[in-house]
């Protein structure tokens, strides 16, 4: 091992403990939600789909063990043939690595629900019905099979070590937990900048006024510049969950039926060039 790769995993190793309280916290909020939802607020909570989305986190961590990674292979040899090295050792490279980040995540995003190949993983974090902070941990298990962290590899190639950028997307999603609490009111100058829990309803929302926008993690200001940023609209309820509803509780089911719809099209779609299309082609489309 080299001495930068033997530098980065003690730093790793430091670190673990923290992530350990990060989890911990997430998950005592998630359940102190719904606890004072069922019990303070006297409201309805779907405590199957909480089940569902706490399975969903630990297949997640069982298939991330397996260490199988489309991306990771591309990492290192962007890494290893990378332009520079940028440390993050001033605040300018920590600034380029969040905006650098962020613009990746972006378009990662914007692809996970325009390309099925992405969309049949991203489409688990959108099946819950109803939009609490337990969904947020509900995120699929083949996400690292079918390569998102590609969309992160040109930071790495420009001299970001790979610990760094993978660090900082786990903050990116890490902010973003608080964002599926429905009941976090608007927060009026920051709501140009930021993405906030009002941005967020109107993404995990259904309706078609509100279909495909709202991309950004901690930022939403690309959504602005590239013209997907749609704002919630006084008349026009949320209604959360997927086009077409998915009501099963089965996290096995919730991980793979967009994968089984797939796999369906494939069979019924006759030559390679429909078949392309129907992998890389934009959900529900069908050659």
């Amino acid at each position: 091992m080299s001495l930068e790769l033997m530098r980065q995993a003690e730093v790793a190793q430091a670190w673990l403990p923290w992530l350990g309280a990060l989890l911990a916290l997430v998950l005592v909020c998630a359940t102190a939600e719904g606890l004072v939802q069922t019990f303070v607020r006297r409201l309805p909570y779907d405590w199957r789909a909480y089940a569902a989305s706490m399975a969903d986190a630990v297949g997640r961590r069982v298939v991330d063990a397996l260490g199988l990674s489309i991306a990771l292979p591309v990492l290192a040899f962007a890494h290893a043939h990378r332009v520079h090295t940028l440390e993050l050792s001033t605040p300018a490279a920590v600034a380029l690595l969040f905006v650098g980040q962020e613009f990746c995540y972006y378009w990662y995003h914007r692809a996970a629900h325009r390309v099925r190949w992405f969309w049949a993983t991203h489409a688990v974090h959108h099946s819950p019905n109803e939009l609490t902070l337990a969904a947020a941990l509900r995120l699929g298990w083949t996400g690292k099979l079918t390569g998102t962290t590609l969309f992160f590899t040109p930071l790495v190639w420009l001299g970001f070590s790979p610990l760094a950028v993978m660090a900082t997307l786990a903050a990116n999603l890490l902010y973003q937990f608080w964002l599926h609490a429905p009941w976090m009111p608007r927060l009026g100058p920051l709501e140009w900048v930021l993405n906030t829990p009002t941005h967020h309803k109107v993404h995990h929302a259904s309706n078609p006024e509100y279909l495909d926008c709202n991309y950004g993690g901690v930022l939403i200001v690309f959504d602005r510049l590239f013209g997907t940023f749609v704002d919630l609209r006084a008349d026009v309820v949320p209604r959360y969950g997927l086009t077409t509803p998915l009501y099963s509780h089965n996290p096995v089911r919730i991980a793979l039926h967009e994968w089984g719809k797939l796999a369906r099209d494939l069979w019924a779609t006759r030559g390679w060039k429909a078949r392309l299309a129907t992998v890389f082609g934009p959900p529900g489309g069908r050659p």
